[in-house]
């Protein structure tokens, strides 16, 4: 049970500075674990298998399950249990590692891992920048909340309109959808940093994970445009 949960905002530097290490590093721990189940499930998944999500309806019902198992992630990770919370952050590691694995085989399948690891440069380097924004400004990005809730309605109505009809989203709305993410780790940044308190630094770090994988997998989709 959590004890001693205050406002991050309010604490000590000492506890501020254990906070976000415990964060990053909880974020660092996510994205290890992402990258251990994304092998096992290239090692042992059929190519076969991976083509079937890849249909328009079944792929439907991937995003429906995945953002079922988001919704009880997010409800886990902020839950006052620790164990609750380490198993939410765990069933969403497992849910991204899943709908990473279609995009990431057919990336491995164009330039090995050429393309992988240029996305992740990509995607590390505008996190950092992105994070180094919010604590060098001191800017409060808690304005981008509503535009981030109607920009994720619209996009994922059009994600679904396009799994249906079978038409390619094109390389604009990926660009859109980098910016999506990029405005989402300013929000949740400034959000750990003034409204999260001290104990929650396991759903601070999955908010965080999940734009970054967010924006991982459009800059990836980006650079599998290029080469299609």
């Amino acid at each position: 049970m959590i004890t001693n949960n205050i406002l991050v905002s309010n604490a000590t530097d000492y506890d501020k500075a254990t906070f976000y290490r415990k964060t990053y590093l909880h974020v660092a721990l996510a994205i290890l674990g992402f990258i251990f189940v994304e092998y096992l499930l290239l090692s042992f998944v059929p190519t076969t298998a991976i083509a079937w999500m890849m249909g328009g309806y079944r792929w439907l019902f991937i995003i429906g399950l995945f953002w079922l198992g988001t919704t009880m992630s997010n409800r886990f990770a902020f839950n006052p249990s620790r164990n609750m919370q380490y198993l939410g952050l765990g069933i969403y590691v497992v849910l991204e590692a899943i709908i990473f694995l279609p995009m990431i085989a057919m990336a491995y399948f164009y330039s090995g891992g050429e393309m992988l690891s240029q996305a992740v440069a990509i995607t590390l380097f505008m996190f950092t920048g992105l994070t180094a924004v919010v604590f060098f400004t001191k800017t409060d990005f808690s304005f981008l909340r509503t535009a981030l809730v109607v920009g994720g309605f619209v996009s994922l109505g059009i994600i679904v309109v396009g799994a249906i009809f079978g038409f390619n989203l094109g390389l604009w709305f990926s660009v859109g959808m980098v910016v999506l993410a990029s405005a989402s780790i300013l929000y949740q940044t400034s959000q750990i940093k003034d409204q999260y308190g001290t104990e929650q630094y396991v759903g601070a770090s999955l908010q965080l994970f999940a734009s970054i994988m967010l924006l991982f997998w459009y800059v990836l989709r980006i650079l599998m445009s290029r080469r299609s």
